[in-house]
């Protein structure tokens, strides 16, 4: 059954944005989702209610505390009856460009900004792989940035972070293969959420879409698309693989 209908998927960060897209994409085909929030239950409950399908419930967890990581991943899958996709999507984005920002706000934006994106990704995919191999196998996805490869001046913890997940889930595809468990990374461009707003919508917005030839930003559905094929068994033998969702706004060798 893993990988076919009904299968059992946990979105971290999924109470908005990408994370609801994707969760929304998953259900969209029959899997029931356990859609994970950090802070704001009403936002997850109302990404609860517009899924199709039933089966669906909520998990909540701290990214930073792994004792919760653990407990939600494990309530996840009891509560689905099983696990078979897990996608890290919850992150942080805070700015600290190294020219204006004190030392103490600069350690605070590296130790939270890793703990969440990085740490917090980790936990979560180690105590997912027991639940993975009862499955029979599956997926692991981890929701990346063209940040782990252009850079991100502004928030340079935010860039290592990403870069630091894509060298993890590489080194996780070759550990996990094994058992039948592929991971791979989908890195996105900028992506027209809620979060992304005040950005495209003020006077910086258009230098933001001529960034892509298209002369836009991804739609979250867009990424959401990548990760249910990145998920999915016809994708199982390019583990290790990282899908760029930029429009060409950054092009790597």
């Amino acid at each position: 059954m893993a990988g076919g209908e009904g299968r059992g998927v946990l979105v971290t960060g999924g109470s908005r944005g990408i994370g609801r897209a994707i969760a929304r994409a998953f259900a969209e085909r029959g899997d029931r989702v356990a859609v994970h929030w950090g802070s704001s239950r009403d936002r997850a409950e109302r990404v609860l209610a517009e899924l199709p399908g039933q089966g669906h419930v909520l998990v909540q967890a701290d990214m930073t505390d792994p004792d919760a990581v653990g407990a939600m991943v494990d309530g996840a899958a009891g509560q689905l009856g099983r696990l078979d996709v897990l996608v890290n999507n919850a992150g942080v984005f805070t700015a600290h460009p190294p020219l204006t920002t004190s030392y103490d706000a600069w350690q605070a934006a590296w130790s939270h900004t890793l703990a969440v994106n990085l740490v917090g990704a980790a936990n979560a995919t180690f105590r997912a792989v027991p639940h993975l191999v009862a499955a029979g196998g599956g997926a692991v996805v981890n929701v990346s940035s063209r940040g782990a490869f252009r850079g991100e001046p502004g928030n340079p913890a935010y860039g290592a972070s990403k870069a630091g997940l894509n060298a993890f889930a590489q080194s996780m595809a070759l550990a996990l293969a094994p058992q039948g468990i592929s991971v791979t990374c989908v890195a996105p461009g900028f992506v027209q959420t809620e979060m992304a707003r005040e950005v495209l919508d003020g006077p910086g917005g258009d230098a933001v879409r001529a960034q892509s030839p298209f002369g836009r930003v991804a739609r979250p559905e867009e990424v959401a698309s990548a990760v249910l094929w990145l998920a999915s068994p016809e994708a199982r033998f390019s583990t290790g693989t990282i899908v760029d969702v930029n429009g060409a706004s950054y092009l790597r060798s």
